[in-house]
Order: C-alpha cells, then structure tokens, then sequence
C-alpha cells in the first residue's frame, strides 16, 4: 500500500511538473508572436500618366502608398530594405501604352529576379503585366522594380503597382 501511495505522489509530482512546462512553453511562444516584426507595403505609382520611356535605367518610386507596416519601404526612392531575415513574397503589376514597349524588372540587391514584359506594336493600345515571387531575405537586403531605358508604363489611375509582405 505505502508503495502504491508513493507511486501516486511519483505521478501527482510529474503531472505537476509537466503542467509547469506547458504553462512556460505556451509563455514563450505568445512572447515570440508579440515580438514578431510584421512588414507589409503597397503603393502605386501615381505620375499623372505616361511614365516614360527615358533614356536611362529608372528604379521606379511607387510614391503613393496605401499600407507600409513595418516602414520598410520607402515611397521617395521606391527600395524595400528588409528590416528582418526572413521570407517575404513580392509583386507588382503595370499597365501600359502598346506604342512603346514596356518591360519592368524585379530585383533582390543588384540581381534581377523576375520581369515581365511586352513588346511595342502600332495596333495594340493597351498592356497589363505582372510577375510575382517569394525570396528568402536577409535583414538590410533591398528589393525595388527597374524600368529599363526606352520602357513605359502608364503612372495614372491606380494602374501600377509593387506590394509585399513577410511570410516568415
């Protein structure tokens, strides 16, 4: 009997401990999500209408911004700059004139990462593009949208865009 007993105060200890642990593991992970830096931004590039073509390479200035949590981006230089490592997914969307071509470019650093393009034609009077991605960031690292010399995209009406946010 005394050996039953001492079993039962054996598992009434453990059952305790094991409590504990679960109350200090679920403390610790509500503050990891409180502390977790939440980054998300969108914007449009608003320009009054034609954007280009120039006859130089532009980083593009999405320059009205709808969402920029984490103020990670900034609308006067058009760079996103990672204020975390983590995950992060990336798009952006143009609309655009057929009379000149137009071709935007996506980049990580100096790397160009995804573009999306379409060619100058005398009978199409309108394109839509986009192109989208999910890359592994370190913090500092910088994403913007390039637009290569003699390219166009149309800076008006809520047409052109570049928004991201933080997977993890």
């Amino acid at each position: 009997m005394s050996t039953s007993k001492s079993n039962m105060s054996d598992l009434g200890q453990s059952l305790y401990a094991m409590a504990e642990q679960l109350i200090a593991l679920e403390n610790r992970m509500k503050t990891l999500e409180e502390g977790k830096t939440k980054v998300a931004f969108s914007a449009l590039i608003e320009k009054g209408g034609a954007y280009g073509p120039f006859n130089t390479d532009v980083t593009l200035a999405f320059n009205k911004v709808f969402t920029n949590i984490g103020d990670a981006y900034k609308s006067c230089t058009g760079i996103f700059t990672a204020p975390v490592t983590g995950v992060y997914y990336f798009t952006f969307f143009y609309h655009a004139g057929g009379k000149h071509a137009s071709l935007l470019r996506l980049f990580k650093n100096s790397e160009m990462i995804v573009r999306s393009s379409d060619h100058q034609t005398g009978s199409d009077t309108a394109d839509n593009g986009g192109n989208a991605v999910v890359l592994q960031l370190q913090q500092g690292d910088q994403v913007y949208v390039r637009m290569p010399a003699n390219h166009h995209v149309w800076a008006a009406e809520n047409h052109t865009s570049f928004s991201g946010f933080q997977i993890s």
